[in-house]
């Protein structure tokens, strides 16, 4: 299973904090697309972090069972 943490306005449009999915393994964008299938996030931005590192979208990471992955809104600096 991997664990999907949702904050901010994600978790608004998840309507929850965390899921779980049950993938063995697959690709970070594979598993965005699928997120965005299933809640419809159309132009939210958000960052992913996995396993508390910040991974770019784009990127070609696999998430593995036991992963944690986590869509976090934007940072304002201060």
């Amino acid at each position: 299973m991997i664990e999907i943490k949702y904050f901010g306005a994600v978790a608004e449009k998840t309507k929850c904090e965390f899921e779980k999915v049950s993938f063995s393994e697959i690709s970070l964008q594979e598993l965005l697309q699928d997120l965005e299938n299933k809640y419809q996030f159309e132009s939210l931005s958000f960052s992913v972090a996995v396993n508390q590192k910040i991974v770019p979208k784009a990127t070609s990471y696999t998430v593995k069972t036991s992963d944690i992955v986590a869509l976090l809104p934007p940072f304002a600096g201060g």
